[in-house]
């Protein structure tokens, strides 16, 4: 039987699009226009169907460069956004189109994985960002394991610590925590200029 790479979302792809909400697009939105070059590329990994938040940073002006490993969600990223380069691979195999980003960013993904997997998430983000990139990601700021309400899958989060220290090993620091309107926790990190 073939590993589902989705993490089970491609199952539920119709229902996940139908559910999602606008929480966090504004926060994104700052976030890139206060620290990211103009027009700068970022990639959206695990980007869905790119609602709500590749649309907003394709309105602030930015180029968008999606990878989600469910090609159902995908195939509406991409209907959305004709021009955006996508992949469709799991975030912790993929190469990142070849090239450096201004910035990265992971909403909602992270904590879907085991902690391996985040680890690997963190170390290849780092290594695909440019000199003074910068990554943004959501995961709660204490460690701590649920169901995922809409795949039932395990979910964890390793904890402000443990990301800190793997932000750290791999080249990123940690420079900001915030949260949006649904009280969503948010790490802002950055690598360091050479």
């Amino acid at each position: 039987m073939a590993t589902d790479r989705s993490e089970g979302w491609d199952a539920i792809a119709g229902t996940f699009v139908a559910a999602r909400s606008d929480i966090g697009a504004s926060l994104v939105q700052t976030w890139a226009r206060e620290h990211l070059p103009r027009s700068s590329s970022v990639v959206d990994i695990g980007c869905g169907s790119g609602v709500p938040i590749a649309r907003a940073l394709i309105d602030e002006g930015f180029e968008v460069f999606g990878i989600d490993a469910s090609p159902t969600l995908l195939d509406a990223f991409r209907r959305r956004f004709p021009g955006a380069r996508t992949a469709c691979e799991a975030a912790q195999d993929s190469r990142f189109f070849g090239q450096t980003f201004a910035g990265a960013l992971a909403i909602g993904l992270l904590f879907l994985l085991g902690a391996d997997d985040q680890r690997e998430i963190i170390h290849r983000v780092a290594n695909a960002l440019k000199p003074q990139g910068r990554f943004l990601f959501n995961a709660p700021a204490q460690a701590c394991e649920w169901r995922d309400l809409q795949t039932g899958r395990l979910s964890r989060s390793l904890g402000k610590e443990a990301y800190e220290r793997h932000l750290e090993t791999s080249g990123l620091r940690l420079v900001d925590c915030y949260h949006d309107e649904g009280g969503n926790h948010y790490f802002d990190a950055v690598k360091p200029a050479v």
